[in-house]
């Protein structure tokens, strides 16, 4: 049985006084011990973000890093600082990422396997344009994404978060059938890359405009382990409500 996990991605927003408030303000709240939660504050709040919920389940991430140890990358942070100072996951592939700082295949897949090396949990984001959903290719694009992702990957503890990127801070939402089809999809391209058996242990994430009133709808469909939650993971009690499914 796979454990849902519902992450909250601040993107660049939030400085430290306002992480820490917030992150008070979701420690008080009573959460689905059913669901495993993690919040990815901006890169300069991620230290004390750790240090404040340090005797929480509340887990934290990553929005993004380099896939080298070390080096001449100005402005980037390496896997190994990231684990030094508590990071468990890292986001790998996010489309704002593909779409401003021209992310490729390739080193969304360098990313992953760097994660990897140095004991993070990558989220890896995968998911199609609206010309592709349109032309009716978006399975083939999504197919694509995967095969160049997990290129020389030997099966590991990895996350999927399957984002359309016509729906990421559009206010647009795949509906609940779409996302459970894409996800269910995903799944079965997992399987003939590796194995059926692992296929079926690897947690599929909604990402999309998630928000606590359509979270129960989309959370209950059975191909879908979870949620990576923009823009609606910046207040508190919408967060917790869809962690609680809506509730």
């Amino acid at each position: 049985m796979r454990k849902k996990l519902i992450a909250g991605n601040w993107k660049m927003n939030n400085d430290v006084e306002e992480s820490l408030s917030l992150v008070k303000e979701l420690k008080s709240k009573e959460l689905n011990d059913k669901v495993d939660v993690l919040i990815c504050p901006p890169l300069t709040s991620l230290y004390s973000v750790i240090s404040e919920l340090k005797d929480s389940s509340i887990k934290v991430g990553a929005q993004n890093m380099h896939y080298e140890e070390r080096g001449a990358f100005t402005g980037e942070v390496s896997p190994i600082m990231l684990k030094n100072i508590g990071v468990e996951y890292v986001i790998v592939g996010h489309s704002e990422r593909r779409q401003y700082f021209n992310e490729t295949d390739f080193v969304v897949n360098k990313k992953i396997k760097a994660a990897l090396e140095y004991g993070l949990k990558p989220i890896i984001c995968l998911g199609e344009t609206l010309e592709e959903r349109e032309k009716g290719i978006e399975k083939d694009s999504v197919r694509n994404q995967l095969t160049k992702a997990f290129d020389g990957i030997k099966e590991s503890q990895i996350v999927l978060a399957y984002e359309p990127i016509w729906a990421i801070g559009t206010g647009k939402t795949a509906t609940s059938q779409q996302a459970n089809e894409m996800t269910a999809f995903i799944r079965n391209v997992i399987a003939e890359i590796y194995r059926e058996e692992f296929a079926n242990k690897v947690v599929i994430q909604y990402g999309g405009s998630v928000k606590a009133t359509n979270a129960s709808e989309i959370l209950n469909q059975p191909s879908i382990d979870g949620a990576l939650v923009g823009g609606a993971s910046l207040n508190a009690d919408e967060f917790a409500k869809i962690v609680n499914f809506g509730n």
